[in-house]
């Protein structure tokens, strides 16, 4: 491995080298779209005003500047910077680091280490930081596209400040645009709405709109193009979706709220974005019938069935075919009354099942195959309800020693209002016949 604190080979000043890494920024005030981060309020600022600069995690999708601000940071505060793939590190690579990290700080020279996908290392390899950021031999600066709650230790995450930087609106990348026009000393040829179509092709990635602006601007030719022949030579960006990752647990959870706050719209559009990514159809057709249970339950028990019905169709008819069937569901979903009292009166039960123990059911509900039992007054007192009038007997169902609760709590919305209604009968019936065996 050669020596990571050597000082570079210097490139010659006529090397071709990539738009995007012509256009690096040179100082943090030229980072665009991170002013959140990098503000004069914002924590980045607040560190560099004061002199004080943490280890720090900086989560963000790909082509935000992480590499570019770890960089920056280095330079102003001093520090040798250092820079490695967590990819491609190993756990020699990592001591022989730490060993001249020690050296230059005997030195008088602090080191921030920069690690491109933090998120690589196992547990060991994360671990093996730790003491190294406590004593101050270096300045650790973590660059991850993948929630750090879920991918790095505890132990890592208490010792350094994650810092969230933002995918690139429209406007940072139209300021990313004439940026690299006025170092190309030309226009882009395109009209407005190719322009505009060219920007939407980078999805938020700063680095890929400079290698698109860069393709583009080495057509040549003479006028502007526009969208439909942008097309043709460019191919749009695939949408950043990882069935296992961040994205996924993001958009099914905006899938499941746009659901339950009743927007078919915003739910669909979710739905196709996971499809678009890639997503298992059958994946979402077991959340989407979760939806169905757990928001709308009772107020349209036809919900289910329906998406039973789609997963089925989805299964027979296969992909693209079957995903419409799902995306039907995802519609009447949408539009169902809303109830979850069914689920809350489940946890509400689960709860009094934990609570109360093994209490046992009351005899007169319980049955007298033998003698012995009957003589012990199982079944004694039993009202077959079919026997009265109303078709209701009014006996209580818990056990003696526990009071009766009150779990299940219908809306009064879709088909739960009846059943809310059946609720109020059978209370005052219940009611009515206690205040009778009491008389």
């Amino acid at each position: 491995m050669p020596d990571l604190f050597d000082t570079p080979e210097t490139v010659p000043a006529d090397a071709p080298r990539p738009l995007a890494d012509r256009l690096r920024p040179r100082a943090l005030a030229e980072v665009i779209g991170q002013e959140k981060a990098l503000g004069p309020e914002a924590p980045l600022g607040a560190m560099l005003a004061a002199g004080q600069l943490a280890s720090l995690i900086l989560w963000g999708p790909p082509g935000v500047g992480k590499t570019t601000i770890a960089r920056l940071l280095a330079e102003e505060t001093a520090l040798h910077f250092v820079q490695i793939s967590a990819i491609f590190t190993g756990v020699p690579e990592l001591r022989k680091l730490f060993e001249q990290a020690k050296l230059c700080r005997r030195q008088g020279q602090g080191t921030l280490l920069f690690v491109d996908e933090i998120h690589r290392f196992n547990k060991s390899q994360q671990d093996s930081f730790l003491p190294h950021m406590e004593d101050g031999t270096l300045t650790l600066v973590g660059a991850t596209t993948e929630n750090p709650s879920f991918e790095l230790n505890a132990a890592l995450l208490s010792r350094a400040q994650v810092i969230v930087l933002e995918r690139l609106s429209l406007k940072d990348l139209e300021l990313l645009a004439q940026r690299a026009e006025k170092a190309s000393e030309r226009a882009l040829p395109l009209d407005g709405p190719a322009r505009e179509a060219l920007l939407e092709m980078a999805d938020g990635d700063g680095r890929a709109l400079l290698n698109l602006i860069e393709q583009v601007m080495g057509w040549g030719g003479q006028g502007k193009l526009d969208t439909r022949a942008l097309s043709q030579r460019l191919m749009r960006r695939a949408a950043q979706y990882d069935k296992s990752g961040d994205a996924h647990y993001n958009l099914i959870s905006a899938l499941h709220k746009s659901v339950r706050g009743s927007d078919p719209d915003a739910a669909l559009y979710w739905f196709a974005r996971m499809i678009e990514g890639g997503e298992d159809p059958r994946y979402l057709a077991r959340r989407l019938t979760r939806m169905a249970v757990e928001d709308i339950g009772n107020a349209d028990p036809q919900a289910q069935s329906v998406c039973l019905e789609a997963w089925q169709s989805y299964e027979r008819l296969g992909s693209p075919e079957g995903e419409l069937a799902l995306a039907q569901a995802v519609i009447y979903l949408a539009l169902a009354p809303k109830s979850n009292a069914g689920y809350a009166a489940w946890k509400a039960a689960l709860a009094l099942a934990r609570k109360t123990g093994s209490h046992p059911p009351p005899k007169h509900i319980l049955n007298a195959p033998t003698g012995l039992m009957k003589e012990q007054g199982y079944g004694a007192g039993y009202a077959y309800d079919h026997d009265a009038d109303d078709g209701f007997s009014g006996q209580n169902y818990f056990p003696e020693d526990v009071k009766r609760p009150v779990l299940y709590q219908p809306v009064a919305r879709g088909f739960e209002r009846e059943l809310g209604k059946r609720l109020e009968w059978f209370a005052k019936q219940r009611a009515k016949r206690g205040a009778e065996r009491c008389d």
